[in-house]
Order: structure tokens, then C-alpha cells, then sequence
């Protein structure tokens, strides 16, 4: 009788880390998938975030003094460009570096080869520039993207 009883206790000990291992490794695989669901889900709110202080210019009309203040807030923003077409300078004036923004372009939204850096945000307060900005005047403000859908530009053009 005393070794069945032994036996009943060794196979409930082994019955019991068998369950315990099972729950365990249960536990594990749905905290990985609770891991990975959470890892997704922030990615999502990192990109939002970052495309955030652009939403202001997607598809709006804002104020001249607006434009400048984008000029002022992205200027040092590197592979980045901002054109501003005035009633003056219809061809328009890039800021920054100049973009590819040929809508039927493969490589729409990229940035031109060379050094076009040739705008001068003071040019944009001078009344006697071609490239001036009226801070009350009115532009449809445009965001560019490229092929990553990530912003590469603003382009404001006066209405």
C-alpha cells in the first residue's frame, strides 16, 4: 500500500507541473502578442505625432503671417523645401531645398540634386521684393509627400 500511495503522489507532482508548465507557456504567448499588438499600436501614435504640426497645412487657407511663421518654424529642417508663389512671383520661390513636385513625376515629393538654396526669409518682409508676403494676404497652403509618405514639403500660393 505504501507504494501505491508514493506512485499517486509522484504522478499528481508530475500531473500538476505538467498543468503548470502548460499554464506558463500560455501566459507567455498571449503576453507576446499583447507585446507585439502594443509595439503596432505605438508605431501608429509616433507617426501621428510627427505629422502632427503639419496638419495645419493640409488643404487650408491661412494668412501671409502664417507662412512666414512656417518659414521661421522649419527653415533648418533638413531635406525639406517650402514654396511661397506670390501675387508678384507667380513662378513662386523655394525656401530650403527645392522639391520635385511634378504631380505625373515618379519621383514626386524628392529633393533636387544641387544646392537650390537661394531664399531669403528677409526678402519675404521686404514690401519691395518680388517675394514678399503680406501678412494679411490669403494662401492655399499644400503639403508634399514622397513615396514614403513622409513630408517633404509645404507649398503656399496666394489667392
Amino acid at each position: 500500500m505504501n507504494n501505491a500511495s508514493t506512485a499517486l503522489k509522484v504522478a499528481a507532482g508530475i500531473f500538476l507541473t505538467i498543468a503548470l508548465i502548460t499554464i506558463v507557456v500560455i501566459l507567455f504567448i498571449s503576453a507576446q502578442e499583447a507585446t507585439k499588438t502594443a509595439q503596432n499600436n505605438f508605431a501608429d501614435i509616433q507617426t501621428e505625432l510627427s505629422q502632427a504640426s503639419f496638419t495645419v497645412y493640409d488643404g487650408t487657407t491661412i494668412s501671409g503671417s502664417q507662412v512666414t511663421n512656417a518659414l521661421r518654424k522649419f527653415q533648418g529642417k533638413d531635406q525639406f523645401g517650402i514654396q511661397i508663389k506670390t501675387g508678384k512671383n507667380m513662378a513662386g520661390q523655394w525656401y530650403g531645398n527645392a522639391l520635385n513636385i511634378s504631380p505625373d513625376s515618379e519621383k514626386y515629393g524628392a529633393v533636387n540634386g544641387g544646392s537650390d538654396k537661394t531664399g531669403k526669409i528677409t526678402n519675404t518682409l521686404n514690401e519691395k521684393e518680388n517675394e514678399y508676403v503680406n501678412p494679411s494676404g490669403k494662401f492655399k497652403a499644400e503639403i508634399v509627400k514622397d513615396k514614403s509618405n513622409v513630408v517633404r514639403g509645404l507649398l503656399f500660393t496666394q489667392s
